[in-house]
């Protein structure tokens, strides 16, 4: 497999400042999508991987927030719901999406070195991840908090289900996406009148208030130890201070073993700080902690990646869901498939935890997978069958990254 077919899927999706996920379900900027799609575009064209990059933290909040969606102007509004008239944000939504950007910023400089760039970007992230720590820490515990499901980028995953069983459904919206996308693979109309109703509710705040979904998600919050990590190589590389950055880096993950790692069961949960319980549901996001190379519960949590619940190393990809539970679905939005971005962020902790052919495995298996479902959206752990949309973005750039990376055992 060359690179060909993954680069002409980002050059037409991109408008000519940002990547769209895709033009049929996706037709604006999203966060971490962008972070994903800057990682493989830095092997094309590293000046467009910046200008992706400079984009979306032209929209960052005055908070520090960078919001989720950055809504494209040439657009029609009708394309997509909730647009822009429903967030009454100007052109942004005023969700957050996990922050994977700090790393990516740190790979795109990397691969092009350009300190202007380097020294623009770092500020925009340090007012990012304050915002996270100082606005988000629900639950006092030093982790950051969701309040709604899309923040988690896994927007259905059965870990919430519990805390959403709390929000009453909003009715009377027309569903955009089912339009594009068949009706098995999305949200049900009552999980999506739920997200409505929290995002409705959250606008009408003034983006303040925590509601009725507030969540600790070991996903988000692996992520953000990482990206701290990323933010003390940007430091050093701009010969700023870097140990706060690894101080950062290591409360957070202090935090995530101290409140969400479950030594029983050889996992991390999510928290809802509603009721202080764990959610029971073994997601992929419980998987995401192994990005940490100072992880000190790696094996026990490898051991259960490997084991019935995801069969890593088995089955195409890091399935979403526990495939060993009574509500796995292999084709439903985030319930049980396998998504592109998450093989390619498990591969990087398998990396760092000395799993090198494990991680070949999956490497090889991501990259025929996208090629064979013609880049597909998710695909079923099973057979490999693409779901949701085709020619998507991220699934495309990861390929072109997946592709310029050596394999880790010779």
């Amino acid at each position: 497999m060359d690179v060909t077919r993954a680069a002409a899927i980002l050059d037409r999706n991109w408008l000519g400042s940002s990547t769209v996920p895709s033009r049929s379900l996706y037709p604006h900027q999203w966060s971490w999508d962008s972070a994903f799609i800057a990682l493989g575009l830095r092997h094309l064209s590293p000046a467009r991987a910046r200008r992706e990059l400079r984009t979306l933290f032209a929209a960052q909040w005055a908070d520090g927030r960078v919001p989720h969606i950055v809504f494209d102007p040439g657009t029609p509004p009708e394309a997509y719901f909730p647009g822009p008239g429903f967030w009454r944000a100007g052109r942004t939504s005023g969700l957050v999406q996990p922050p994977v950007h700090a790393r990516a910023v740190l790979a795109v400089h990397e691969a092009e070195p350009d300190q202007e760039f380097l020294a623009a970007l770092y500020p925009k992230l340090v007012a990012w991840h304050d915002y996270l720590r100082t606005r988000r820490d629900a639950g006092g515990r030093g982790l950051v908090a969701i309040v709604h499901p899309w923040e988690s980028g896994m927007d259905n995953s059965p870990a919430w289900d519990g805390p959403l069983a709390r929000v009453t459904p909003s009715t009377g919206f027309v569903r955009r996406d089912l339009a594009h996308g068949d009706a098995a693979d999305r949200p049900s109309d009552e999980d999506y009148g739920r997200y409505v109703r929290l995002a409705a509710d959250y606008r009408d705040s003034g983006y303040r208030a925590f509601g009725e979904f507030v969540v600790e998600d070991p996903g988000f919050n692996a992520l953000l130890a990482d990206a701290e990590l990323a933010m003390a190589e940007i430091a050093d590389a701009l010969g700023l201070p870097s140990s706060g950055h690894r101080e950062a880096a290591a409360r957070v993950a202090k935090a995530l073993q101290e409140t969400l790692w479950d030594s029983a069961a050889g996992f991390f949960f999510a928290r809802d700080v509603r009721t202080g319980a764990l959610t029971p549901a073994y997601t992929c996001a419980g998987l995401l902690p192994l990005v940490l190379p100072d992880l000190g519960v790696a094996p026990a949590l490898l051991a259960t990646a490997t084991g019935p619940r995801f069969r890593l190393g088995q089955v195409h990809g890091v399935p979403s869901h526990d495939l060993t539970a009574a509500d796995f679905d292999p084709a439903r939005y985030w319930r049980g498939p396998s998504w592109f971005n998450v093989g390619w962020l498990v591969r990087q902790g398998l990396l760092h935890h000395g799993e090198h052919a494990l991680a070949d495995r999956l490497r090889d298996d991501l990259l025929a997978t996208a090629e064979e479902t013609g880049f597909a959206e998710y695909c079923d752990p099973f057979t490999g069958e693409g779901h949701g949309t085709r020619s998507f973005s991220w699934t495309a750039a990861l390929t072109v990254d997946l592709l310029a990376q050596p394999a880790a055992v010779a």
